[in-house]
């Protein structure tokens, strides 16, 4: 027997790798400017104000850019894509080590927020590309989990590059650092049928229970009509409410939960670094649980409603656990109410996963960057909501918004979603329908 074939390769799990390491960088390069903020706002005399707008500069293009990436998602291939995505965003990142005006930093964020825009579109391809159905949560829970090991433990690394070379020097560094990964991205990767080291076996564990989303099975033209069509299918809007409530989620604990801990919480500022830094450890532990469960339990034959609904509506309901911090004055709870909400929000991670589930194939580009464009609206709209909900100086109000939030993703995956099955979408002008 032929050994090639009867013992797979493994070279999912380097590309698996690749992604990962990706996340990681595009996280850095968002979270930059919150270590460089002060020293920053006090070489370029910025006010408040100003420094919000370049906080919220990133968010909107990200939030804008998410369809036009979807397609071109779609229509370009991944390893072109990426590296030229990791370019760009990576030199807006380096110009900002030289600007000296408030308007060229703002224009410095937007183009990142351009730039990195089609990237998780991307790493979604790739999964539905390298992983059979059976092992695609797995993958995801992989790769999502680089984005809270970055906002756990980068940051300290970041403050220490900022140390030692200075705020135009963290960017620079940071810059260099993606356009090298761009370098090494082009070289590696390759589509699975592609690949020099890849053999038979794997390619059929690949495609055994999934369609190969490769260039020969989609159409070449998606047309702005196409937009329309995936925004008319009620399932595909559980998945869009889904991921804009996982985002709200999210940005609370990006934006608001220092300043809860310091100014409502009367934690010092060292204190409460230590202590911030639990929940997204635990939002870690929850994204690596949530995909391998899931996994294991589609591989032992579980339905999907089950296998791929269940940790994400325990997840959010886990996160409804937040408003407990309302009722209690002691840290330890408070921590631990937090790290339970945010531990949900890593067990609903693998949202991404009905991406492909739900999507027609020749459309996975363009549904994630629907889901990401809604979802990304949030990094927009709720740190505003939350400011406005604690302007009178009580905090409580906001996390019994973030649990509403929770309750809401959750109805939305009970109810919109319904059976998990592919949608067929109509590229000849009818209504969509369910197959």
């Amino acid at each position: 027997m032929d050994q090639t074939i009867a013992k797979p390769t493994k070279k999912r799990l380097g590309i698996l790798a690749m992604v990962f390491i990706s996340v990681v960088i595009n996280y850095m390069d968002r979270s930059n400017i919150s270590v460089a903020a002060s020293a920053l706002s006090d070489e370029l005399q910025l006010t408040s104000v100003q420094l919000g707008l370049i906080f919220s500069a990133f968010g909107w293009t990200y939030s804008i850019m998410q369809i036009p990436g979807g397609l071109a998602v779609d229509l370009v291939k991944v390893r072109l894509l990426y590296p030229i995505l990791l370019v760009t965003w990576s030199l807006a990142t380096l110009v900002q080590g030289f600007i000296s005006s408030f308007a060229a930093l703002l224009g410095c964020r937007m183009a990142i927020g351009v730039f990195e825009a089609p990237s998780y579109p991307c790493n979604n391809k790739i999964v539905t590309q390298w992983f059979p159905e059976s092992e695609r949560a797995s993958a995801i829970a992989v790769y999502t989990s680089g984005q809270f090991i970055g906002l756990a433990f980068l940051l300290p690394v970041l403050a220490l590059i900022q140390d030692t070379f200075g705020w135009r020097g963290l960017f620079i560094v940071s810059g260099l650092v993606g356009i090298g990964w761009a370098l090494i991205w082009y070289v590696f990767y390759r589509d699975p049928q592609d690949h020099p080291s890849i053999n038979q076996g794997e390619l059929k564990h690949i495609t055994a229970t999934a369609t190969q989303n490769t260039d020969e099975n989609q159409p070449k033209k998606v047309n702005w009509q196409d937009i329309k069509r995936v925004f008319m299918v009620r399932k595909l809007w559980g998945v869009y409410i889904g991921q804009f409530c996982l985002g709200g989620v999210l940005m609370f604990f990006l934006t608001w939960f220092p300043t809860y801990l310091v100014e409502y919480r009367g934690l010092d500022f060292l204190q409460s670094g230590f202590l911030a830094s639990i929940p997204f450890i635990a939002a870690f532990v929850g994204v690596l649980v949530s995909g391998f469960t899931s996994d294991f339990l589609t591989r032992r034959g579980w339905s999907k409603e089950v296998a791929r609904k269940a940790p994400i509506i325990i997840g959010m309901l886990c996160t409804v656990s937040i408003i407990g911090a309302n009722y209690t004055d002691d840290t330890f709870w408070i921590i631990t109410f937090l790290s339970i909400s945010f531990f949900g929000n890593g067990l609903a991670s693998i949202a991404w996963v009905f991406v492909s589930l739900l999507a027609p194939q020749q459309f996975v580009g363009l549904v994630g960057g629907c889901m990401n464009f809604i979802g990304g609206l949030s990094a927009v709209t709720i740190p505003v909501i939350i400011g406005f909900l604690v302007q009178g100086g009580d905090f409580a109000p906001a996390l019994v918004f973030i649990s509403g939030l929770a309750l809401l993703g959750m109805c939305s995956y009970l109810f919109l979603i319904g059976k998990i099955e592919q949608v067929q979408i109509s590229t000849q002008g009818q209504d969509e329908v369910c197959v």
